[in-house]
């Protein structure tokens, strides 16, 4: 089991450092096609309340999803971490001051400004990762969060979303890693098969 939790960690510092020696450039251009990849799958067209997340360093920048979830009447949530290993969605409220820095720096709903949503109402979750492998399996950044909250998501189909620079020939896995259906990627959408 440590050999595992080691192993992870080696594997997250190696490609969260690989995504963000990225170039700006590249990360917006590359960003742009992953949010159009996301956008494309029968998952968008379906969903009316979208999990996002506000993009951290090196991660996605899922701006083109947002303003096309927007135009589309979607309903867009985001994550608020309420504890060191659990989050919640949030409907947020309108202006900058809706918006606070949270855990680790990451922008997050102020929560007495919007609107608690329950996991089960959420269509689609579109979920970050520092690795992935081709089987749909993702590593976080550590903390676990998406690991305990994805379970909850009983109505939700998800795509984590990630650059290929992010890939892993195999991402080891423990009875609390939590695999997602698909992956998005500036080349790719990589599906898992669930028959």
């Amino acid at each position: 089991m440590e050999d595992v939790k080691e192993f992870k960690r080696a594997l997250r510092r190696e490609k969260i450092a690989a995504r963000e020696a990225l170039s700006e450039e590249d990360r917006i251009e590359w960003s742009k096609m992953i949010c159009e990849r996301v956008i494309a799958t029968e998952e968008y067209k379906k969903a009316n309340v979208i999990f996002g997340y506000k993009w951290y360093k090196g991660e996605v920048k899922l701006d083109v999803l947002e303003a096309r979830a927007k135009a589309d009447g979607k309903r867009l949530v985001y994550p608020l971490c309420i504890s060191k290993t659990e989050m919640e969605a949030i409907e947020p409220g309108a202006g900058e001051d809706a918006w606070v820095s949270g855990y680790m720096g990451i922008m997050e709903p102020v929560r007495e400004k919007g609107v608690i949503i329950p996991p089960e109402e959420i269509d689609l979750v579109v979920a970050p990762c520092s690795a992935f492998d081709d089987e749909c399996r993702r590593c976080g950044q550590g903390g676990g969060f998406y690991d305990r909250y994805l379970p909850k998501c009983s109505s939700a189909d998800m795509i984590a979303v990630a650059f290929e620079v992010q890939r892993a020939e195999e991402i080891p896995t423990d009875e609390y890693d939590f695999a997602v259906p698909a992956v998005a990627t500036e080349k790719r959408l990589i599906r898992r098969d669930t028959k």
